[in-house]
């Protein structure tokens, strides 16, 4: 059997012959050069002002950093100015011919530092321009005037651009000049400076060319430490809460535990307890049980990675009653007001109004025992309201809490907040306390859209 290793070609144009390797090498040249120097060949690139970071510049301050920073403009503006003597030297130094050729001198190197590619082009055109009103003819097809500015605008256009449009103006510059040589100069001139010009421009290009790839570098590993160092700070942030996690955990779950074992097994010490006392204690039991429950849900956001959070929902307003149920049998008593056509929210919405309802209870028990509360719900066009307000505490000998860490309003505004809601706080005419919250919450539309 013979092995036959087939070549996959893809069909030219015309639909009826195949293209080989080197023809689609070739079309894909052609078509980088007309995206590089047709389609893109005005394309407006101002030249930006120097950066003032580096080990020299940053010394400089004030007013003088400012001129500083325009170095190269005024390198550029130079480079231009020198080029139009030698180019109006061609024309015998006077007259409109001079003018002339020193106005296409300065053009395209004025004209690289806005659109650099459309400069090298007008170079190229002026140089033929030039060579006609010029009044030396030792010099071929590039005169003095023409082989400075040239030479100018291909290396700052190889600053600004990238390198293979470096290499393809060389190429361009020697295909006009070899067209040139071969049409109009053979034998009338008596030295032909397209090789002089293809040499020169070749070692300053290259120049450039390095220093552009070095920048393009320097740049590259200026936005990988970044993104690093963000990463590093981001990884550092997350141990840090980890190490936060645990602790609290440590500390506060063996208390919790500690109150649970303790409130089982009280009962067990006082001979005959009476019913009551009985579920008080069961009642701190299950209290305890369901905050080590709701302790390591939290957690577990800032656990490591290879812990596994409890399987429980988070709470919405469905398990309200039950909070409620749970605040009565602390001594609290409690209403609720439902109004409007009850709905399913976003379970944002629904865990942050559960949190606010039970921060603001607490807040009752902590800073008026014996008091009574109201919680009104409200489901509105547009969002969801609430209303937690509180009596004031009855003259009696219970005491208010002195435990409140002052963080509860805190962070019902930050939920409140994260939402876009609003929230206003204070006392009520009798002496009670009021927290009314609205979030919104997008219709049906917009939540789609």
């Amino acid at each position: 059997m013979t092995e036959t290793t087939q070549t996959q070609t893809m069909p030219s144009r015309g639909g009826g012959r195949q293209s080989s390797p080197e023809f689609r090498v070739a079309m894909d040249a052609w078509q980088r050069l007309r995206q590089d120097l047709f389609h893109d060949a005005f394309a407006y690139l101002p030249m930006p002002p120097m950066k003032m970071d580096g080990p020299f510049t940053s010394r400089f301050s004030g007013r003088l950093r400012t001129y500083v920073a325009w170095a190269p403009h005024a390198a550029v503006v130079v480079a231009g100015l020198f080029s139009m003597p030698i180019a109006a030297a061609g024309n015998d130094g006077n007259g409109l011919g001079a003018m002339v050729a020193a106005g296409l001198a300065l053009l395209p190197i004025l004209l690289t530092m806005i659109r650099p590619v459309a400069a090298f082009w007008a170079s190229v055109i002026a140089a033929p321009l030039t060579a006609v009103g010029s009044g030396e003819w030792d010099d071929w097809p590039w005169t003095a005037g023409s082989f400075a500015a040239h030479l100018v605008v291909m290396t700052v256009v190889a600053l600004r651009t990238r390198p293979r449009i470096a290499a393809w103006m060389w190429i361009l510059t020697a295909a006009y000049g070899a067209f040139m040589e071969a049409t109009l100069g053979g034998g009338h001139y008596a030295v032909n400076n397209t090789v002089p010009l293809l040499f020169v421009s070749a070692m300053s290009m290259l120049a450039a060319s390095a220093l552009t790839i070095r920048r393009t570098a320097q740049r590259e590993v200026t936005a990988q430490q970044t993104v690093t160092e963000h990463e590093r700070s981001r990884r550092t942030l997350l141990e840090e809460r980890t190490t936060i996690a645990r602790e609290l955990h440590d500390v506060v779950a063996h208390h919790m535990s500690v109150v649970a074992i303790q409130a089982e097994a009280a009962p067990y010490r006082v001979e005959n307890p009476p019913p009551e006392l009985e579920q008080a204690f069961a009642t701190i039991r299950e209290n305890a049980v369901a905050a080590l429950t709701e302790l390591r849900r939290v957690l577990g956001v800032v656990r490591a990675e290879d812990y596994e959070a409890p399987d429980a929902p988070q709470p919405t307003l469905a398990d309200l009653d039950h909070l409620l149920a749970n605040v009565r049998e602390a001594g609290l008593t409690v209403d609720k007001a439902v109004t409007g056509a009850v709905r399913e929210l976003p379970q944002g919405v629904e865990l942050s109004a559960y949190r606010i309802v039970q921060e603001a209870l607490s807040n009752t028990l902590r800073h008026a025992p014996g008091a009574s509360a109201r919680v009104e719900i409200g489901y509105v066009l547009g969002g969801l309201g609430l209303r937690v307000v509180n009596g004031p505490s009855p003259e009696v000998t219970l005491v208010k809490s002195t435990h409140g860490t002052g963080h509860g309003l805190t962070g019902m505004r930050e939920r409140v907040t994260m939402l876009n809601g609003e929230m206003t706080t204070g006392e009520t005419d009798d002496g009670g306390y009021e927290v009314t919250v609205f979030l919104p919450v997008p219709g049906a539309s917009e939540a789609d859209a």
